[in-house]
């Protein structure tokens, strides 16, 4: 199997986890799993399938050092700040384009930084089995779909088609969050796999389904590439805000020639919110979970506390609650309303303000 690049997606900024999560410091990037942060859990996920010399992260300009310092390992050059974001599709892209001045042949398989996986043994099949996926079949898409473990609502869906071989398929459409009458129907098929938004395939690949569906947003991006290490802030943020912003599975996947898609039989969490966050700690006898130096929960049921420091939390008498602090804010919020989360941005913002953003 030739040598292969992997690409870290890291440049969301974690809305619904504030306010810990902020502009200058997003959710990939806080210490919340025993000392050590989602981008480098998923860094040392990949220690077993790439040299640290091929592993790339596509990040905001703003979180650069902030990343350099999260990932001693990674080469310098190999951090890639976009100075906006312009959606999955553009980072791919760029990442390609980049790529493709180094290794035109390379293989390439993009991951996202706010995911927990296990066991780490089925993910290295798993990959592996895409990467050799992505070399055999010329021109072909490989995209990871999870085996679902419930009728989850919030994820959207892949579904397999005939079986290419072990554990590879052809992928026989993609489909939107399902209502929940259809997500227990896509459970009980077992022909449906959730769309992890992992991805393998070689450069020449996914840079000819650009030519072919995103034509104009390849040329500003091997532009960009072209110039990256000498172009000024400006310029480049001049060229990247004409580029049309679109997710990689609605400007490519959904519309390529040849996707696979290889089954990863794995825990996979897509932590996008606190009670996703204090799902992967065990909780008391009472359902609630600490991340917190110093707490105290009395007479409290299914809470969730989270804090970096050492400030002293305390609840008592309160149900389904989740309480957050940070230096300056602090968040307690109903686990019913918490999808609002990301709804306060806008109030916070016509009250105080960038202060607490």
């Amino acid at each position: 199997m030739a040598e292969g690049h992997a690409i870290i997606m890291a440049g969301g900024s974690g809305t619904r986890l504030w306010p810990l999560s902020r502009r200058t410091r997003p959710k990939q990037l806080l210490r919340l799993f025993d000392g050590e942060s989602l981008l480098q859990l998923a860094r040392k996920r990949l220690a077993n399938l790439f040299e640290p010399r091929n592993i790339w992260v596509i990040t905001s300009a703003a979180y650069i050092d902030q990343v350099a310092e999260a990932l001693p390992g990674i080469p310098r050059e190999n951090l890639i700040g976009e100075p906006m974001g312009r959606d999955t599709a553009n980072a791919v892209g760029l990442a390609a384009a980049l790529l493709e001045r180094r290794a035109p042949q390379a293989t390439m398989a993009v991951f996202t930084a706010d995911h927990l996986i296990s066991p780490q043994d089925e993910f290295d099949r798993a990959i592996e089995a895409g990467l050799r996926a992505a070399e055999s079949h010329e021109g072909a898409l490989v995209t990871f779909g999870v085996t679902p473990d419930s009728p989850h609502t919030g994820y959207g869906y892949v579904q397999r088609g005939e079986c290419l071989g072990g554990a590879a398929f052809a992928a026989a459409g993609f489909k939107e969050k399902p209502d929940r009458a259809t997500a227990e129907r896509y459970l009980r098929s077992g022909e449906y796999l959730w769309n992890s938004g992992m991805f393998a395939w070689r450069v020449p690949s996914i840079t000819g389904e650009f030519e072919r569906q995103l034509p104009e947003s390849l040329t500003v991006l091997r532009e960009l590439a072209a110039e990256w290490h000498v172009l000024a802030p400006g310029a480049l943020a001049e060229k990247f805000a004409a580029l049309k912003k679109i997710s990689v599975d609605y400007g490519v996947m959904e519309g390529a020639k040849r996707v696979i898609v290889v089954q990863m039989d794995c825990r996979w969490v897509d932590l996008g919110s606190w009670t996703t966050i204090g799902a992967t700690r065990s909780s008391d006898a009472d359902g609630n979970v600490s991340i917190a130096e110093r707490s105290l929960m009395v007479n409290s049921r299914d809470c969730v506390v989270i804090d970096e420091g050492d400030h002293l939390i305390v609840t008592l008498g309160v149900e389904k609650t989740i309480v957050v602090h940070s230096p300056d804010a602090t968040l307690v919020v109903h686990r019913d309303f918490e999808q609002a989360v990301k709804e306060l941005a806008a109030l916070r913002q016509q009250k105080f303000g960038d202060d607490f953003e």
